[in-house]
């Protein structure tokens, strides 16, 4: 059966709906087409960017656009982010195989945050095997300079880049759209950019709690830095992953949680060093170390100088 203006995306998914199948979805039922969809990647995602992926099997992803085909024969196919060297073939194959009307291709090299979301040899298949068969390739300047050698300057759609999660990828759904209306690739290109500009006047980007959770974390460390300098205890109190804390603290002050957690301690240690008369293992006591050999340690790898050293210097 064909649905009129169906489109079919085969992409990843971005659990936070800025980007990938979710947003590939929203952008098509918004402009009145009918969203088919094959997913080629999961990502453990947040807004402050891509934790872990799991790569969908070639023969799970050739089941799920073969059944789409077989059932919906979608004429407009909208491609996004590819990570398996595996994959590519079945998806050329079935393109090969169903002809559809017209290919898109979306490259999802960089993130937004600047994560490189592909190697060289999944560039090299992409590049042989599925960029000669796309009709449109919408691309991001920074991700076009692994690509615009290979492609004829006709097909090739630069955008800007922006720090807009998701600008690409929705800008290229609504491209597809507007082709499967019957639009020439310039008006379809034409009529996406102005939908976006309207659609960028109203929403902004998602965004997670990230300087909350930064104070609170600053909060802890004042609370327990005498006890407890391990990162896992900090995420267990403010309820997150350490990998997801480790990226809130990059993001707001550019060091992971442990540089933050040390610096403290060892400020709370110069004061008491100091201002106080209290011998070097009572300090040590006092800051939860276990033995004095372990303060020294510690000490002198962020100072370059022993406890009595420093003490002695500054009194």
């Amino acid at each position: 059966m064909e649905i009129k203006n169906s489109i079919l995306t085969i992409t990843g998914s971005d659990s936070t709906g800025g980007s990938g199948i979710q947003a590939d979805i929203k952008t098509i039922s918004e402009l009145g087409g009918y969203a088919v969809s094959a997913i080629t990647s999961i990502t453990v995602q947040t807004t402050l960017g891509i934790q872990e992926f799991f790569d969908v099997p070639a023969n799970i992803v050739a089941g799920q656009i073969e059944a789409i085909f077989n059932d919906v024969q979608p004429n407009i196919i909208k491609i996004g982010m590819i990570r398996n060297t595996n994959v590519i073939p079945v998806i050329c194959e079935s393109l090969r195989k169903n002809k559809p009307k017209f290919i898109l291709y979306d490259p999802v090299i960089y993130s937004t945050t600047g994560d490189l979301l592909m190697d060289n040899d999944i560039l090299d298949c992409i590049q042989k095997e599925l960029i000669p068969l796309c009709d449109l390739i919408i691309v991001r300047k920074k991700d076009a300079l692994f690509l615009q050698r290979t492609i004829n300057a006709e097909k090739l759609h630069i955008l800007d880049d922006t720090i807009l999660h998701g600008f690409a990828n929705k800008f290229s759904s609504a491209t597809a759209v507007f082709l499967s209306k019957g639009k020439t690739i310039s008006e379809a290109l034409e009529e996406a950019k102005s939908y976006l500009n309207t659609q960028i006047v109203h929403t902004s980007n998602i965004t997670g709690r990230s300087n909350e959770l930064y104070n609170e974390f600053m909060s802890n460390i004042v609370k327990y830095a005498k006890t407890y300098s391990d990162v896992h205890f900090y995420a267990e109190q403010l309820n997150v992953s350490s990998k997801y804390l480790s990226q809130v603290t990059k993001l707001i002050s550019g060091m992971a949680p442990k540089t933050i957690i040390d610096n403290y301690l060892l400020g709370e240690i110069e004061t008491e060093l100091k201002t106080t008369g209290k011998t070097i293992q009572e300090i040590a006591n006092d800051f939860g170390f276990s033995s004095q050999a372990h303060f020294t340690k510690f000490f002198k790898k962020m100072t370059k100088y022993s406890p009595r050293e420093y003490r002695k210097n500054n009194h």
